[in-house]
């Protein structure tokens, strides 16, 4: 069992070693620690309120469907599509807040996190298609991101208890590519296409090199 944190001490947050626990041991340190202050931060009045994780799941999800639709609007309704990408990846990390705050951390929770966490993923990624990118990069960027939490996955069933490296394709760096991407076709419409082309381009670059940084640390740890 993890150390319950002490908020009494300095640099501690409540929460901290719960979330490391679950995400391999990865210490929540530079920006993932400034993140996370802000996660718990904004988790707190959702526990006081009782609201279940599992709602706050979902409910990021769906945020991420509605996405697609101002992607698909053109003009500047892309603008909003980047808005709600946003919202859809903050409630990603409220739900685990949530239920580690409210001591409602459970198997099905994660299970659900991780479904709903795959389906947001393609649905960001069929946002740059619909703002006007080429299908085959926004394919290519959607499985290469699926892969790589794929092969996470498998490793850990295989007995890997770390999440091996932090690669240069985690979510976060999915999230903020498709939706800065996405935002630009909102604030150039007339070159809508070229920018979420270009998320496209990006997101798949990134998720070859981050899939090949995770194999080798995989194949590594697995000999």
């Amino acid at each position: 069992m993890s150390e319950r944190p002490d908020p009494e001490r300095p640099g501690r947050v409540p929460g901290f070693a719960e979330w490391s626990a679950l995400h391999g041991n990865a210490a929540p340190t530079g920006l993932v620690g400034g993140w996370l202050r802000f996660v718990y931060l904004t988790a707190k009045p959702l526990v006081m309120l009782r609201i279940s994780p599992h709602v706050v799941t979902l409910f990021g999800l769906l945020v991420g469907v509605c996405a697609l639709v101002p992607a698909a609007a053109g003009s500047r309704w892309p603008l909003l599509a980047a808005a709600l990408i946003g919202l859809s990846a903050l409630l990603d990390g409220l739900d685990g807040a949530v239920a580690v705050l409210s001591s409602r951390v459970s198997s099905f929770g994660a299970r659900l996190d991780r479904v709903c966490d795959r389906c947001s993923d393609i649905c960001f990624a069929a946002c740059l298609w619909l703002a006007g990118g080429f299908w085959v990069w926004c394919v290519a960027g959607a499985c290469l991101g699926l892969l790589h939490e794929f092969t996470r996955s498998w490793a850990r069933h295989r007995g890997m208890t770390s999440i091996g490296v932090v690669t240069v394709s985690e979510r976060p760096t999915r999230v903020l590519v498709a939706a800065m991407f996405v935002l630009a076709a909102g604030v150039y419409p007339a070159s809508a296409g070229t920018w979420a082309t270009a998320g496209g381009i990006v997101m798949t670059g990134a998720g070859a090199t981050g899939l090949l940084q995770l194999v080798v640390v995989v194949r590594r740890g697995m000999s």
